[in-house]
């Protein structure tokens, strides 16, 4: 066995203790980045808080923190230094206008996703199933002002005829009525949500085309034996054990949609003044009003309240967030 002398002692060293040496170091190396990679990113998010709650704290200590959550006025030319005067810089209607366009998104966005990755991973023909995934990841690289550009000059239109047929069909409904009621201009939630629901849908089908390729080979196999039918068997053996692999993908597409900025504020009409219940009316988002109005806040704690909105839409997302991580947890352990 090749032997090493240690100029300091004097003593052998094996080659291969040299080696395990190494490798110690190298594990220990590895160790440091992977943790300091880790408290990175925690160190990142409290700095983002801690630098919003810094500019925005004039505005809070002026109107208190939950003072723009009570009102649904956003008028900044009335803003005045004097605490007697209410708060002009309400944010309920922008809270709504994510709200209810990330939903439409959601619930065009996830069975589609599921449907094309049950298509891509069980049903596709071998050939087809990586071009087709390529293309559907292709749709994430497009740039969300290209997403906007087009929806203004195609999906406008093309949406006109589905928002007429909607406001007139279920616009007079009792109960669901003030939901569709019309008439649909074309930039609207609905657009909005349209545009969110194209852009998530790469994400939650990526995530659940992998969850559905390590599904138990063994069990649809043997569903399609005892002669169930391809539907029966993604059913029975697929989609069962794939529910918390689509919640997350679900919960990462939400969270996707609630931040988007450039497209939906290209589609949804800036309407900054009131809450419309229809889904074919006009408004606004958190982010979308932040990049409408902070090169041009020149009123009193016009900038420091649009530093309140990304707060709280940063709460927001981390509330999400949240919440997916535990409803994942217990769909799983349901499963189990």
């Amino acid at each position: 066995m090749a032997q090493l002398t240690t100029p300091a002692t004097g003593r052998t060293q094996s080659a291969p203790l040299r080696r395990k040496a190494r490798w110690r170091s190298g594990d220990a190396l590895f160790r440091g980045a992977a943790t300091g990679a880790g408290w990175l990113v925690i160190a990142i998010l409290v700095a983002t808080a801690l630098f919003l709650l810094g500019e925005s704290w004039p505005s809070l200590r002026h109107y208190g923190p939950f003072g723009f959550l009570t009102s649904q006025r956003w008028a900044p030319s009335e803003a005045t230094a004097d605490s007697a005067h209410p708060n002009p810089y309400g944010i309920v209607q922008f809270v709504y206008g994510s709200a209810i366009t990330s939903l439409i998104g959601m619930i065009i966005a996830v069975p589609v996703s599921v449907a094309v990755a049950l298509y891509i991973t069980d049903v596709a023909p071998t050939w087809l199933r990586r071009p087709l995934s390529y293309l559907v990841d292709l749709l994430a690289a497009i740039p969300s002002v290209v997403y906007g550009f087009w929806g203004i000059f195609a999906l406008v239109p093309a949406l006109k005829p589905v928002g007429d047929f909607l406001s007139s069909s279920l616009g007079g409904v009792p109960g669901i009525g003030a939901v569709f009621k019309g008439p649909f201009f074309g930039v609207s939630y609905f657009t909005a949500g349209v545009i969110l629901a194209i852009m998530i849908l790469p994400i939650i089908t990526a995530i659940c085309r992998e969850v559905f390729s390590v599904a138990p080979v063994a069990e649809k196999e043997a569903a399609l034996a005892l002669g169930a039918t391809r539907w029966e068997m993604l059913r029975m053996a697929v989609l069962p054990r794939s529910r918390s692999g689509i919640m997350g993908a679900s919960i990462l597409g939400l969270g996707r949609a609630l931040g988007e900025t450039i497209a939906v504020t290209m589609v949804i009409g800036n309407n900054v003044l009131k809450i419309s219940p229809s889904i074919f009316g006009q408004g606004a988002t958190m982010p979308s009003v932040i990049a409408n109005e902070f090169t041009e806040a020149n009123q009193p704690f016009h900038l420091q309240s649009l530093f309140v909105v990304a707060g709280w839409l940063l709460i927001l997302a981390l509330i999400v967030n949240v919440a997916g991580k535990l409803v994942v947890a217990r769909v799983r352990k349901d499963i189990a």
